[in-house]
């Protein structure tokens, strides 16, 4: 009994600590992008660059992205209420959509306005000023990276690991502009300057395309991933008295995970034992999945069902 209040205590802190911890990440990213628009914006005025224009772009959509993720992660952690007994998670899911979207948009525009500057190349003045501006954003867009990386290994948020995709194709994108305004500026090879920005839509195209991915695969109750799924078999056949499981089903939900079975006991158990032994089993899992939800249905062993799924 003990263990299981202690098992229950971890999980509830575990999930004070992954909402704590999701909410300073979306404050973070915002002041972040907020910053760096500014510098950016300053910068640009000054040079005229389309590959600094790019970046500038990038991170109003940036911006504009963990301004909606703010509000889908606070929405996502509200407490489960009557209308959604499961919670509120999958807000963050459809942010991630909204989120494909505007990405999408930026690598278009991007792309035209390279494809432009290909056409009527001009000079990049500022250049030097431009280089210190970027290597200033690489700081605090590496510094911002490295606290989101930490977030979603705590709390697996779909959200923040949205957000973060921006930021990591950034860094990328920060260096690629240095690039350009050293040779359109230093040697004047202006045509390095729309190429680079040609390359930086690409990437953006690409961060939407996976941030899609991820926001349709958790609306769609994707299961968990393989090896968790066999972990969760091998922690029930652990159980003495469990003779076998079956309709394992699993699902995500913002960073809340859960899990359904049906548990194949000895016919002639009583019905308290089986419940213990469900409880048992359910306490195991959840000391591996803290941020799940179990539930447990007790079949004996031999009974022939007839599920409306594929038996897995």
């Amino acid at each position: 009994m003990m263990d299981t209040r202690v098992a229950e205590a971890d999980r509830v802190h575990s999930g004070v600590t992954a909402e704590r911890l999701k909410k300073l990440a979306t404050y973070a990213a915002v002041a972040v992008a907020g910053l760096l628009i500014g510098i950016k914006a300053w910068a640009w005025v000054l040079t005229g660059s389309v590959a600094m224009f790019a970046s500038l772009v990038d991170s109003s959509l940036d911006l504009l992205a963990s301004g909606l993720n703010l509000l889908a992660v606070r929405h996502a952690l509200t407490p489960a209420d009557r209308e959604h007994r499961f919670g509120h998670g999958k807000a963050e899911a459809i942010a991630g959509l909204g989120q494909a979207a505007f990405i999408a948009g930026s690598s278009a525009f991007l792309l035209f306005q390279s494809i432009e500057r290909i056409v009527e190349p001009h000079a990049v003045p500022q250049s030097v000023l431009a280089v210190v501006v970027m290597l200033i954003s690489i700081a605090f867009t590496l510094a911002l990276v490295t606290f989101q990386r930490f977030v979603i290994g705590r709390t697996r948020s779909l959200a923040i690991g949205a957000d973060s995709l921006h930021y990591v194709g950034d860094l990328a994108m920060n260096a690629g502009v240095i690039v350009a305004l050293v040779l359109a500026g230093w040697l004047g090879w202006t045509i390095a300057d729309p190429l680079i920005g040609l390359a930086i839509a690409g990437v953006i195209g690409w961060g939407a395309v996976k941030i899609l991915r991820a926001s349709y695969d958790e609306l769609m109750d994707r299961e968990f991933a393989d090896a968790d799924r066999e972990r969760i078999k091998d922690i029930v056949k652990l159980h003495s008295a469990v003779i076998s499981l079956h309709d394992l089903r699993t699902r995500h939900s913002g960073h809340r995970g859960f899990i359904q079975l049906h548990l194949e006991l000895a016919p002639e158990i009583a019905l308290v034992d089986a419940h213990r032994i469900s409880d048992e089993v359910e306490d195991a899992i959840r000391l591996a999945f803290p941020d799940a939800e179990v539930f447990i249905h007790q079949d004996p062993a031999g009974f022939e069902e007839h599920p409306t799924f594929p038996r897995i």
